[in-house]
């Protein structure tokens, strides 16, 4: 059967390969799905469900499981379900509430890929009989002499190679990634193509276990309220805030600190938190010098590869879609990794993730640990 939008052969196992997908009921996974089985290869669909605490109804997981099974009978494939859900909760969930307790923001889609999504995946995938395993990740893989190398997208808005960047190297082994070559619109394309029935899905946002829902209100229900003041860079009392842990560098919603005499009619953003007096420094400048950073540390780093000596300048990345930034990285005697942009950049959080990159390829990432002001 040919496809106008082949997978590179060079990423492809040998035919005949039994290839279990990770499918979340989303058009990517699905799209992954077909191809392999496009090219002749014994496909089967492995749902996880990583969170069953729905109390409030916001999680989508019955949903997307429909959709997968949808999917697997449009394709004619197996579909297995399994539950990791209490894997979630010890190696995601636990750490994203104790970071959020010792005040920094977690990105918990980073440590979800590395705990939950390679390794308990891929050791279930195998224990079906997978040759290969494969998600719907926006990512590359190159065969390199010493070992496999994480390459970003070809669509650059799409890449996910920042919440892939903590993976081990060893869990890239015989790993496929069907539609990091292709462009978004290339995938629904092909999704519309081929029948899927959710090829008009539209794509997920944030993390099933806060959903569609506010997150300050989902915090709350784990985060017992602290509430203290919020004040302009000045020191002036400007309102209450409802404890710290709600709120990030850079925020502007859900300040409710509008229509200030004697301040001009432009928006709030959180400039710092002051633990010491549980206030939370406001200003109504998007860069305010209090936002800006020249350079962050990042501990533990984890290198996918670390090349020796580490070249100059290099790429950095400290969100999702994030634009590349130039900058320099330096391995400090304890492992800790300094990187100094080229450029400041604006609300660098402790508790996110810092990757580096070199041309198209990501080296790894580490927690972001503490970054240095622009203020002082």
């Amino acid at each position: 059967m040919s496809s106008r939008f082949p997978i590179p052969d060079s990423r492809l196992p040998e035919q005949g390969a039994h290839v279990v997908v990770g499918l979340s009921g989303g058009v990517d996974s699905s799209v992954s799905a077909y191809l392999l089985k496009e090219r002749g290869y014994r496909v089967s669909g492995l749902f996880m469900v990583n969170w069953t605490e729905d109390e409030l109804g916001y999680c989508t997981a019955a949903e997307d499981f429909q959709d997968a099974r949808k999917v697997c009978d449009e394709l004619g494939i197996p579909l297995h379900r399994v539950d990791f859900s209490r894997e979630y909760r010890e190696r995601v969930f636990e750490r994203f509430l104790a970071a959020y307790r010792a005040g920094k923001t977690p990105n918990p889609d980073v440590l979800c890929n590395r705990e939950v999504k390679f390794q308990p995946f891929r050791e279930y995938a195998l224990r079906l009989g997978a040759d290969y395993v494969a998600t719907g990740h926006y990512a590359r893989i190159a065969q390199a002499p010493d070992g496999p190398r994480l390459l970003r997208a070809a669509d650059e808005n799409k890449d996910q190679t920042y919440f892939l960047a903590t993976v081990e190297r060893a869990m890239l082994e015989r790993v496929l990634f069907p539609v990091g070559h292709l462009l978004k619109s290339q995938v629904r394309e092909i999704a519309q193509r081929a029948g899927l029935p959710n090829h008009d899905r539209r794509d997920s946002t944030g993390i099933c276990f806060i959903g569609e829902r506010p997150f300050q209100d989902f915090l709350s229900h784990y985060l017992k309220p602290s509430p203290g003041p919020i004040e302009d860079d000045a020191g002036r009392a400007l309102g209450e805030h409802q404890g710290l842990s709600y709120y990030t560098l850079g925020q502007r919603r859900g300040l409710h600190v509008g229509g200030r005499r004697g301040a001009r009619e432009a928006p709030w953003y959180v400039v710092a938190k002051d633990a010491a007096r549980n206030a939370l420094i406001v200003a109504q400048d998007t860069n305010h010098p209090r936002l800006m950073s020249r350079a962050l540390t990042a501990a533990p780093f984890h290198w996918i590869r670390r090349p020796e000596p580490l070249p100059a300048p290099l790429l950095a990345r400290i969100r999702h879609r994030q634009a590349l930034q130039d900058c320099r990285a330096n391995v400090l005697d304890d492992g800790r990794v300094r990187v100094e942009f080229e450029r400041p950049q604006r609300a660098v959080v402790a508790g996110q993730f810092a990757a580096l990159y070199t041309a198209d390829e990501c080296l790894g990432a580490g927690e972001i640990e503490s970054a240095d002001s622009a203020a002082s």
